[in-house]
């Protein structure tokens, strides 16, 4: 029976190259994203080209109900998960404490950490049965606080603090729990967090070679498919010219 891998905010990104990866090596994909259009587009390219059952479920992570609802629907379809990658999330603004924007701040807490609550909590029972591996996307941002950087820099500890206790709570369940936190990496995520500024965008990758969705979707199918017994706990992934949150060294 093949295994079946769940990735959310997978029309993009981080999200859309984990699904290509493991798609490629014979995985079913269950795809979860907001666009629709672009969620179809995925699900389109990964049966034309894989020999796989893709399942797409557009629904947002903050919406308690379409979580619960949406798993609960596609168990006649894939009745065991194996593999649960928390990819939903994002960044809005680079404003100081003071001046941000708090509609911003509610929207990254309520996706980047009530909204990997709601799929992980939805999805237990799956992933206990499977004695399954949860992946959770986190940042150098939750490592390092940066200026500017305030409420996403606080959901990302807080993937950080939510890794270490699901890890310390499924242990006894045979339940892997990785935290991947990548530095810089060219998507869609700097156009969001601009807010459409496509020239704010690109200058955040100017001067040096940040990593590509693709780098950070081989080392998370790295961590998948070590033995069972093996798992990487907790993994900063960054480019070579990237020393720490902030520290770039950028040619001229």
């Amino acid at each position: 029976m093949s295994k079946t891998v769940f990735v959310t905010g997978a029309t993009s990104g981080i999200g859309k190259a984990c699904a290509e990866k493991f798609a490629k090596n014979g995985y079913d994909v269950v795809i979860t994203g907001r666009r629709v259009d672009l969620l179809n587009q995925v699900k389109s390219h990964l049966e034309k080209n894989y020999s796989i059952k893709v399942t797409a479920l557009e629904f947002d992570v903050q919406n308690r109900a379409a979580v619960f609802t949406s798993v609960e629907n596609i168990i006649s379809l894939h009745p065991t998960i194996d593999i649960l990658i928390n990819n939903a999330g994002l960044a809005l603004g680079r404003d100081a404490f003071d001046e941000a924007n708090i509609d911003d701040w509610e929207t990254m807490m309520n996706t980047n950490v009530t909204g990997l609550l709601y799929i992980t909590r939805a999805l237990m029972p799956h992933l206990k049965a499977s004695k399954g591996h949860i992946i959770n996307i986190g940042s150098i941002a939750g490592k390092e606080v940066y200026e500017n950087g305030n409420a996403y820099c606080a959901s990302k500890f807080a993937v950080d603090a939510l890794s270490k206790a699901m890890r310390i709570d499924l242990v006894k369940h045979g339940i892997k729990v990785t935290s991947v936190n990548p530095g810089a990496v060219e998507t869609e995520f700097s156009i969001v967090r601009f807010k459409g500024d496509t020239t704010k965008a690109k200058a955040a990758y100017i001067g040096y070679t940040p990593l590509v969705a693709a780098d950070v979707a081989d080392t998370i199918f790295y961590c998948a498919s070590l033995p069972a017994h093996v798992c990487i706990n907790d993994l900063t992934i960054m480019s070579t010219q990237q020393a720490n949150a902030t520290m770039f060294f950028k040619e001229s």
